[in-house]
């Protein structure tokens, strides 16, 4: 049995007082999942998010763009991986617990991957990626946005997360692609097709 972490009782408060007003909305769209359609699309497009799609559609960027493709991937793959490092770190240190934990009042409509919601690593992987895709191939767009915006409610829908877990994990997926961009205009590893 996994020994609970405790947070500084400053952080405790601050999170405690965010759980409080957000539980309404977090209601609201965690009752979508009663529906059994709404429930069944959203743990599916959740599953996916965790990385199927997103593997898939790495592999296939070499396929279709060539040697540009695979730059663009091992870019992706070092910005991915970067991610899981930070929101681990995140939930590990500020030990968040998932709304279902927390509240009788949300149901759990998934398994959860971890005990911890804040950051939101699915929320965070997607809109990385997708802003990644969007900047090496601006095609992808109206592909990638749509899916990365349903991973993020979907992890509210599911009961995995707060609205703000998904609002700060949407922000550091931001901050991460976009400075990469801004060290690495061409992406890192833009030498392969020079």
């Amino acid at each position: 049995m996994a020994i609970a972490k405790q947070l500084q009782p400053k952080t405790a408060l601050l999170f405690n007082k965010a759980d409080q007003f957000e539980l309404r909305l977090c209601q609201a769209l965690n009752r979508l999942g009663f529906h059994r359609s709404v429930r069944l699309f959203f743990k599916a497009i959740s599953r996916a998010g965790d990385g199927v799609f997103w593997y898939s559609l790495g592999l296939m960027m070499p396929l279709v763009y060539g040697l540009e493709g695979l730059a663009a991937l091992g870019h992706m793959t070092v910005l991915g991986l970067l991610c899981i490092a930070i929101y681990s770190q995140l939930k590990n240190r500020l030990v968040r617990q998932r709304p279902f934990i927390s509240f009788e009042a949300i149901c759990a409509h998934t398994a959860p991957l971890d005990l911890y919601s804040f950051p939101s690593g699915h929320t965070m992987n997607a809109v990385n990626f997708a802003v990644m895709c969007c900047w090496f191939f601006p095609e992808m767009s109206w592909l990638v946005v749509p899916f990365a915006a349903l991973v993020a409610v979907s992890r509210v829908i599911l009961g995995m997360h707060y609205p703000t877990d998904v609002l700060v994990g949407a922000l550091l997926g931001l901050v991460l692609s976009f400075g990469s961009f801004a060290l690495w205009p061409a992406g890192m590893f833009s030498f392969i097709f020079q």
